[in-house]
């Protein structure tokens, strides 16, 4: 099976997010007391200093269940805030991180209609789309995004992807070739030239 860099890039994405969790997670729960490490002490052997001893080393019961938390949290800030885009995005993130993507769309969709010009949110819509084989629309927000910026090389790449998702190869080849004519030593063009090959 061939991977579309629209996959790898999804993946990237869901694991950063998970990563910033986990360790916003971690941060928030650091003991502000700090030990002078320069001398030369034993540790103690209690709960806080080996937390191993309490039982709360992290595993997937306990990761799972903060991010249920963290979830649960990001919901009440927008039910409280319907309109701070900022957390609308945080919460619509890792809904599709938590492949629960249509409801993510649904959350998305609410910040372009406060703001149709965010092109991030129309770039994260547009991957749901495609993960869910909805090309059709994964489609109109890509053209969505050009209209707003026409030289977006990104969406640019995508709409090939698209394109050969459909079995329309040679119209993916045609906009892939433009761009490495136009990007040859960008990653975008170098993308786009692999792409071509895979063809």
């Amino acid at each position: 099976m061939k991977f579309k860099p629209i996959y790898i890039y999804g993946i990237l994405s869901v694991i950063v997010v998970i990563v910033l969790i986990i360790a916003s997670q971690q941060s928030s729960s650091v003991n502000e007391e700090t030990t002078d490490v320069s001398t030369n002490q034993n540790t103690p052997d209690d709960n806080i200093h080996n937390p191993s001893r309490s039982g709360n080393t992290p595993g997937k019961d306990n990761v799972s269940e903060s991010f249920k938390q963290k979830l649960q949290m990001l919901k009440n800030a927008v039910e409280e805030s319907p309109n701070d885009t900022t957390k609308i995005k945080e919460y619509a993130d890792l809904l599709a991180a938590a492949h629960k993507k249509k409801e993510a769309a649904s959350y998305y969709q609410r910040i372009l209609d406060i703001d149709p010009n965010r092109i991030d949110i129309r770039f994260s819509l547009s991957f749901i789309y495609y993960s869910l084989s909805d090309l059709t629309k994964a489609e109109e927000e890509t053209k969505e995004i050009l209209r707003i910026d026409p030289d977006n090389v990104n969406a640019q790449f995508n709409m090939g992807v698209i394109a050969a998702s459909r079995g329309e190869n040679e119209k993916a080849k045609e906009i892939w070739m433009k761009i490495v004519i136009e990007h040859p030593n960008e990653e975008v063009g170098i993308k786009a030239k692999k792409s071509i090959g895979e063809l």
